[in-house]
């Protein structure tokens, strides 16, 4: 994140650039107001520690013209005068804090970054507005991903098209979400989707069911029974797994999006028909053609637009979101008031490489809504092979000694602290005595 000091006081904004300046943020430092400005036009920074007195400019007269244009900039407001109204008046016109001079560094961190964790929950927030604007249009099929929206925006730029669309992607990964999805965001949604597997079936059964039949075709045939794609008919047809449809069922599907008919089984009288076909498969087509288990012809019929749906190990930052979601979905049918998932159960879980995919993810999910004891998610609640991934981890990190587990914590609190021995005294509960001869010890003293 990046950070400007503008103080005309060198040292004093190279004192806080030293204090800041480490993995959370890049700092710059201005001694002018025009010359912030100026950056802030190109290269904008998310918190700024701004000083109420510069030779060029008021820092109110900064701040008010900050606040409309950069409405996530956050504005600690540095004074040397006392004039907490001032202070207090800034803090009206949208600064997060105020900073009066002499400062400690300590305060000076605490303050940077309670104003980048305020940033960071006001960027969540807006994504899970979005998301949950996602949530009416792709019902359940979410996700805050850079390739996640790339499927959204393929999704809403061919969905008011009328052709057919081939999505390829791995068991669990939604494609009949992203089916959906396409129907509910096209001019065919107050029409009917109708959904079928195409893998395990014989020809006759899939015929029957796509096709339908007329009374008498076969033995038992006692009735007209209207098919799936004639049922369809002015909606969309989810065609899934069709790398698996016998060839000869290809070439009578082939024939269909030709002719734009059907033909019962036993019938004479070819019937027109009105639908759209999404269809779905987990393997490759291309090679399948190579085969020579899958039509050529029927390949490019179905794929005029393709979408390809990304594992979820490809998009691991979608998987907070979707446990936030699954939650919420196994809550309701349970009956439960499970809120959230532990940091340490959360971390395994981020770890997983997930061969189901999203799928995976919520019958874990799931399993663990309904074994939860309490409001929190614990590692206890997720399945054995978790818990066992769990253990393996912390034995693949090697096992520390207790100086050293004490070396790393005292140098984590003193980084924390920015050496300031006073505080990091009483943070570890230590006389500064004891806490000095153990710097000495671990070699801690050249900071």
């Amino acid at each position: 994140m990046r950070l400007a000091v503008v103080d005309d006081e060198l040292t004093v904004g190279n004192r806080l650039k030293r204090a800041l300046s480490d993995k959370e943020f890049e700092v710059e430092v201005f001694q002018t107001a025009s010359d912030f400005l100026e950056a802030q036009g190109t290269h904008p920074f998310q918190v700024v520690f701004l000083d109420l007195r510069l030779p060029d400019m008021d820092g109110l007269d900064v701040l008010s013209r900050l606040k409309p244009v950069h409405e996530d900039l956050e504005v600690i407001i540095i004074t040397g005068y006392g004039s907490i109204e001032t202070a207090i008046e800034a803090i009206k016109m949208g600064a997060y804090h105020y900073l009066t001079k002499p400062f400690r560094l300590d305060e000076v961190r605490l303050l940077a970054k309670g104003a980048k964790e305020k940033i960071e929950l006001r960027e969540e927030n807006r994504r899970l507005k979005e998301s949950l604007g996602h949530e009416d249009v792709f019902k359940g099929f979410i996700g805050n991903s850079r390739v996640m929206q790339e499927v959204f925006d393929t999704i809403r730029k061919v969905a008011p098209i009328n052709c057919n669309v081939l999505i390829q992607g791995e068991t669990g990964t939604g494609k009949e979400l992203a089916a959906r999805s396409i129907h509910v965001l096209s001019p065919r949604k107050n029409r009917p989707f109708v959904s079928f597997n195409c893998g395990g079936f014989t020809d006759e059964l899939i015929a029957n069911e796509l096709f339908g039949h007329e009374k008498g075709a076969y033995t038992g045939a006692t009735a007209t029974k209207i098919g799936l794609l004639e049922s369809a008919d002015g909606g969309t047809v989810f065609l899934d797994e069709i790398g698996e449809m016998p060839l000869s069922m290809q070439i009578k599907l082939l024939r269909v999006i030709q002719d734009k008919k059907i033909l019962r089984v036993g019938g004479t009288k070819p019937i027109d028909l009105d639908i759209r076909i999404v269809a779905a498969s987990n393997k490759d087509l291309r090679e399948a053609i190579c085969e020579g288990s899958f039509r050529n012809d029927l390949y490019y019929r179905l794929n005029v637009v393709s979408l390809s749906l990304p594992r979820l190990s490809e998009r691991k930052d979608d998987i907070p979101l979707l446990i936030s979601h699954f939650i919420s979905k196994y809550n309701k049918s349970f009956g439960k008031k499970t809120k959230k998932i532990s940091d340490r159960a959360l971390e395994i879980l981020m770890h997983y490489d997930y061969p189901g995919n999203v799928r995976e993810l919520e019958n874990i999910i799931q399993r663990a809504v309904a074994l939860a004891e309490g409001e929190i998610i614990r590692t206890r609640d997720l399945p054995s092979d978790l818990q066992r991934l769990e253990f393996k981890s912390v034995l693949g990190e090697g096992l520390l000694s207790l100086e050293e587990v004490e070396k790393d914590y005292i140098e984590k609190v003193l980084k924390k602290t920015g050496f300031n021995k006073s505080l990091a005294s009483k943070i570890l509960n230590l006389p500064r005595t004891t806490l000095w001869r153990k710097m000495r010890k671990y070699g801690l003293m050249g900071n």
